[in-house]
């Protein structure tokens, strides 16, 4: 993250996203796929399994070995070729409002105070219940803990999505989006974002 300045001085903190350019890596139709979507691809890859390759094998030379590739739905392809590219220019500008989905950082086992944001109990008068989680349920009957009570363990790596995020800044020449708060995940995740 950092901070940017806007014309009329006030400052925004900012997270900066490096946006490659996406290459159409092939085009489902409903005749043919059942559903309509294009699938695209990005940053090129050391090697690629055969099967990865097998998906690749109709685009451009250049285009052989992109490494993540991902499909999005959309109402139609006919916008759309085989080897096109998409740049940042094309589908954000500044004031856009979107959406951004990535994997959160992963915190290891966690308490329930950190996890939960549990209160913990007295720490005077002889109290030995600190940090416990206190009673999680009933007695005889049901004789057994629901499902579902909130309890320690693993805590982030898992999907997160923080939506209408405004993006401040977008920079077509160094391939940069400036987005308005924080994102999910740690420095040099792949995230994903799409307008709101």
């Amino acid at each position: 993250m950092t901070q940017v300045f806007q014309a009329d001085g006030t400052m925004v903190a900012v997270s900066v996203v490096a946006i490659q350019p996406n290459t159409v890596t092939r085009l489902r139709t409903s005749d043919r796929d059942g559903y309509v979507a294009v699938q695209l691809g990005s940053e090129t890859a050391r090697r690629l399994t055969k099967p990865e390759a097998g998906q690749l094998k109709n685009l451009p030379k250049g285009a052989q070995s992109l490494a993540r590739i991902r499909e999005f739905r959309v109402d139609s392809v006919d916008e759309f070729e085989l080897g096109q590219s998409i740049a940042l220019g094309d589908l954000f500008a500044e004031g856009d409002l979107v959406d951004v989905t990535g994997v959160s950082k992963g915190k290891g086992f966690a308490g329930h105070i950190k996890r939960h944001n549990f209160h913990r109990g007295p720490t005077t008068h002889g109290s030995d219940h600190h940090r416990e989680p206190g009673s999680i349920g009933p007695g005889t009957t049901p004789g057994r803990v629901y499902k579902g009570v909130k309890m320690a363990g693993h805590m982030g790596d898992e999907r997160v999505t923080v939506k209408k995020l405004r993006v401040v800044r977008a920079d077509t020449d160094k391939n940069l989006l400036l987005v308005k708060g924080s994102l999910p995940g740690p420095r040099g995740s792949l995230i994903l974002v799409k307008k709101a």
